[in-house]
């Protein structure tokens, strides 16, 4: 299984392209979308968008893995984080692409064992766990982690466990 993950946010869009061979998890590719703070918000979620569509056009996943909407004190962050999902949730669905979600907590105990881990305890146990030679920024770790999540998700809903929320 190869899944397309992202950590959506309109100047730092952490993606992840992550796959399952015979259980092994292997990171294929892993980067941020930097959108310049120069750029008008519309500029911001064509580029994610047009970056999203590429990528998926060239590894070609089998699903799509999203952090879910998380609780923010600003209404004006909220409003940003929710359009940067949102063009990413268009990128992935008009490929077709399956799409789930998880919650920032059920990411960070999958990954590092609690839920109220840290950015770099996260980082530090996606280069662990992916063999990877240094540690990934803040953002491709964190779509790292939700990447992983994923496929720890769908293992254990083989075995008739309930997994991830399909949106």
């Amino acid at each position: 299984m190869r899944v397309l993950a992202i950590d959506a946010s309109l100047r730092n869009t952490g993606v992840a392209i992550v796959d399952a061979n015979n259980g092994k998890p292997q990171s294929v590719y892993f980067g941020t979308i930097h959108n310049a703070s120069t750029l008008r918000s519309s500029s911001c979620l064509v580029a994610i968008r047009d970056r999203l569509a590429e990528l998926i056009r060239e590894h070609e996943p089998d699903c799509c893995a999203l952090e879910s909407v998380i609780y923010v004190q600003s209404h004006k962050t909220a409003i940003l984080l929710g359009a940067a999902r949102g063009a990413a949730i268009l990128a992935a669905a008009e490929s077709g692409l399956p799409i789930f979600e998880y919650s920032p907590k059920r990411i960070k105990q999958s990954t590092v064992g609690r839920g109220a881990a840290g950015k770099d305890q996260v980082a530090f146990m996606v280069r662990a766990l992916l063999g990877l030679t240094e540690t990934p920024g803040a953002d491709a770790a964190d779509a790292l982690a939700i990447g992983l999540t994923h496929l720890r998700s769908q293992e254990v809903a083989s075995l008739g466990v309930p997994g991830a929320t399909q949106i």
